[in-house]
């Protein structure tokens, strides 16, 4: 089975499993897709996480990369164009999932990417609406800025062509990671960027020892910094002994995000904020705000017949990144360099703080099932309300992706419409609350649970894609 938010990239996984592949060999094919589906949100320029269940074990996958060696510490953190932009640690990921758990090669699972950027593909709906808007945010800085090569933004059914980028995939597929990171490619992202070409020719991707907490019977599982992931980790360990009400939820995500915001940083040892004393010690506290920039982002996860599992996540952050693409090859650079915003100034050689995180869940030491929600900053928040749909209320996947949710903002509770008549009930607790009326600054999430053995996957309808399986 295989859940993603672009149809397409949902076909492309089937097909690979068709063909023998397994759940990694799926999820980088349709990783690739959406690269070339949803070219605002993702793309070879970009970074990614994964978390992979496989013979029993997990590990995590860190393909991040770091701002410059050479760079300044710019004050202030620019939030878009050159000198926003950090090492593209996608590719090299794709690579290092393939080589370690892959069974088809890199150069097979990247044959439906090349097909979509070469014969073009169908603009779906929400994907059309967040070409044009930056993924609904509501900072102004991350309103698109859609690049010449992207223009004109294409109307939903449109059919795009992407030759350049279809090149480029082309050349990866016959070369491997060296086509991006070296040569012609490497040369372009450079001359484009403030990076160097041994910045790019350095990079490589970190296994990494994902972080746990329980929460009722589950074990949930994020990845450690530089990404967010403590702090869903932090609220649902808050939450679990606590009613899981609206405004408990809300509470705990609000300490959750204060400690993150505090504590994140590139190779920090986070493990205290999930310990019991320190945990005693915030329940109850004053509830901060909690920054909330946009973002843009895909997340996809896939479960094979072995029993193999891939929890993927990539990003550009905002829409189209840092709004540049290396000339004459397709690929839009990232900005994850503005979230050295959080540290006030760049820091060469180093990665900065990360919103995309890839969830899983497990009970009893077996597979529970891969999750995750897409969207900037709401994502640890999406990740406490998911579990606890699934975990309180014993929801299925499908329809604890369906529910409303709400988003923590800094000067106000923002709830999507579904959850506009509890409104009442979070301000007397003295919670601000307002009404918002657009479903994609709620994120966009993507789940597959295993239950008595079956296979139950769910897809966001905020979202354009499906779950497929065999």
């Amino acid at each position: 089975m295989i859940a993603t938010s672009q149809p397409r990239a949902s076909a492309a996984g089937l097909r690979i499993f068709e063909a023998g592949g397994n759940a990694v060999d799926a999820a980088i094919a349709a990783a690739a897709v959406l690269c070339v589906t949803e070219p605002m949100s993702t793309g070879l320029g970009g970074d990614a996480f994964a978390c992979v269940w496989h013979g029993g074990e997990l590990i995590g996958l860190d393909a991040a990369g770091p701002a410059p060696v050479s760079a300044d510490p710019v004050e202030p953190v620019d939030e878009r164009g050159p000198r926003s932009v950090t090492v593209p640690g996608a590719v090299a990921g794709w690579d290092s999932l393939s080589r370690r758990f892959g069974r088809l090669g890199l150069d097979t699972c990247l044959g439906a990417a090349i097909d979509a950027a070469e014969g073009g593909f169908s603009v779906a709906p929400m994907t059309a609406a967040a070409w044009a808007s930056g993924e609904g945010s509501s900072t102004s800085w991350a309103v698109a800025a859609v690049p010449p090569e992207y223009e004109p933004v294409p109307r939903p059914g449109a059919r795009v062509r992407l030759p350049e980028l279809a090149a480029t995939l082309r050349r990866l597929a016959d070369e491997g990671p060296p086509a991006l990171y070296s040569g012609a490619v490497a040369r372009a992202i450079c001359e484009a960027s403030w990076l160097e070409e041994s910045d790019l020719a350095s990079f490589v991707p970190r296994w990494v020892e994902p972080l746990r907490t329980r929460y009722g019977p589950f074990e949930v599982v994020e990845l450690p910094p530089p990404t967010q992931g403590i702090a869903a980790l932090e609220a649902l360990a808050l939450l679990d002994p606590l009613e899981p009400s609206l405004v408990n939820q809300v509470r705990c995500v609000q300490l959750a995000l204060d400690d993150a915001a505090r504590f994140v940083r590139d190779g920090a040892d986070v493990g205290h904020l999930l310990e019991a004393e320190y945990l005693a010690s915030r329940r109850g506290a004053e509830q901060p705000g909690a920054a909330e920039p946009g973002g843009g982002t895909v997340y996809l996860c896939a479960v094979d017949g072995e029993g193999t599992a891939v929890s993927f996540i990539q990003s550009l952050f905002g829409s189209f990144g840092a709004g540049i693409v290396a000339p004459g090859t397709g690929v839009v650079l990232q900005n994850r360099g503005a979230c050295f915003a959080r540290t006030g100034r760049v820091e060469p050689g180093r990665r900065p703080y990360h919103t995309i995180i890839p969830g899983m869940l497990l009970r009893d030491g077996a597979l529970a099932g891969p999750f995750g929600i897409m969207g900037g900053f709401i994502q640890a928040q999406a990740h406490v309300q998911f579990v606890s749909a699934v975990v309180d209320d014993g929801l299925d996947p499908q329809a604890a992706l369906d529910r409303p949710r709400f988003r923590v903002e800094p000067d106000a509770v923002c709830l999507e419409e579904g959850l506009w008549d509890r409104a009442d009930e979070l301000e007397r607790a003295g919670l601000r609350v307002r009404l918002d009326e657009d479903t994609l600054g709620f994120g966009g999430g993507q789940a597959i649970l295993v239950s008595d053995g079956v296979l139950v996957g769910g897809s966001d309808p905020r979202k354009d894609g499906y779950v497929a399986a065999l």
